[in-house]
């Protein structure tokens, strides 16, 4: 969320800023403009009415004591209506601060200055590509024919206990998600991330702190008798861990990794694009999360990038990074560094992690603040990545690892899923 402070002060700069998301965020902030304005008026007519009650009751006071009841009595009527007028003050100043709040949670992060314009995918700027493209044999099969030949995916079964977008993964298939998981989570700790199990339902005020809510609130598993939400990723309840803290400034950097499934209602459409693991309603994954000091944030995020660079350097996966355009650029981010693995049966590069500095628009709203030497409280910096995100890491794998006898398997992964081949 961005702070008011710089609305009032930077209004204009705003606007220029928010157009590289190829928005005009003119009239949503001319609006909060107007809420705040409001909202401190009302403010200031509430704090004079309460003094002006606070003294009299003092004089109220000293009129009883010298006997003067009458004099007294006149005045506690004035006082019974300044009580009315503060009443139905504090309720406007309560119903202002509501609409700017809501006002405020329509707006976006502001991309950072590297951030390239753009409004779609097609904009995004890669930045980076590594790893040798496998020649595959004439009758290489994409993913979900790998899984259905060797009997280690049910897309069907998913479908009969639950839906589509809900696979079963069987003997070697579960081994090797199993694998992944011990293995992303193993190379996070050894980064200095500290493994954290985190509740995979959240409440409202965990939504609103991360930027899930309100804005993908469509998009997300809501628990109706209960009022609560299904993870889209462990950013939310990882991140939230620090809601309403104040830190000391020495303890950043503050690393944390965790395991959960995921859900996401939006998983959408047909075609190729979006067959067997290329998109899923529940899926695996494996997050990192920093909170770091606002001068050390960006180094931060090209040390996230370098991490993960490592990782799929390990399983030996050709990938690639791309910087986010503005227009491609998730809401609640000032820039984003997309990884994709190149799916070489689907001829295609698949999406495995997003990396993201959310500099102060997360802490905003989390109210995550750190005290500086100064003795000043200030916003911390927020960041998170996918290290790494399973479904399409696992379909890179059974693609680019088959041969004409089976598929083998990374040399890393051999040690935790205890085979070297599905076959």
């Amino acid at each position: 969320m961005l702070q008011l402070q710089a609305i009032r002060e930077n209004k204009e700069a705003l606007i220029a800023a928010l157009n590289k998301r190829g928005i005009d965020a003119t009239a949503l902030l001319d609006t909060v403009a107007q809420l705040d304005e409001q909202r401190r008026a009302t403010q200031t007519q509430l704090d004079a009415t309460l003094a002006n009650a606070n003294k009299l009751s003092k004089e109220i006071g000293q009129l009883f004591k010298t006997g003067k009841a009458q004099e007294a009595n006149v005045l506690k009527e004035r006082t019974t209506a300044l009580k009315e007028e503060s009443k139905t003050l504090t309720d406007t100043l309560n119903t202002s601060a509501e609409a700017l709040q809501k006002a405020l949670y329509q707006i976006p992060n502001v991309p950072h200055s590297s951030v390239p314009a753009g409004v779609t995918e097609a904009d995004n700027e890669e930045i980076f590509q590594e790893g040798a493209i496998p020649t595959l044999n004439a009758d290489a099969l994409p993913h979900w024919e790998l899984a259905k030949k060797y009997d280690i995916i049910d897309f069907e079964l998913g479908v009969k206990i639950t839906g589509a977008g809900f696979p079963v993964y069987k003997g070697k298939g579960a081994r090797l998600q199993r694998a992944l998981i011990s293995y992303f989570l193993d190379k996070n700790s050894a980064a200095g991330y500290t493994e954290m199990q985190v509740p995979h339902l959240v409440n409202e005020a965990s939504g609103l702190g991360t930027g899930q809510l309100p804005d993908k609130e469509g998009q997300m598993y809501h628990v109706g008798e209960d009022d609560l939400y299904l993870i889209p990723t462990a950013e939310v309840p990882v991140t939230n861990l620090m809601r309403n803290e104040l830190v000391a400034e020495n303890d950043f950097p503050i690393c944390y990794t965790a395991y959960t499934p995921c859900f996401r209602r939006e998983a959408g459409s047909y075609g190729a694009h979006v067959r067997g693991l290329n998109r899923l309603h529940q899926f695996d994954k494996v997050e990192i999360v920093r909170v770091e000091h606002p001068s050390e944030s960006y180094n931060a995020l090209d040390g996230m990038v370098e991490h993960i660079k490592t990782i799929l350097r390990e399983l030996q996966l050709p990938f690639r990074i791309l910087r986010l355009c503005g227009g491609d650029l998730g809401f609640t981010a000032a820039l984003t560094y997309d990884f994709e693995v190149f799916s070489t049966a689907q001829d295609r590069w698949l999406e495995i992690s997003s990396v993201s500095n959310f500099e102060t628009y997360q802490a905003n709203r989390l109210k995550l603040r750190y005290k500086d030497s100064d003795g000043k409280s200030r916003l911390a910096h927020t960041l998170n990545g996918s290290a790494l995100a399973l479904p399409r890491v696992l379909a890179g794998i059974l693609e680019n690892y088959q041969t004409a006898d089976g598929i083998n398997i990374p040399e890393v992964l051999v040690p935790y899923c205890g085979f070297d081949t599905i076959g």
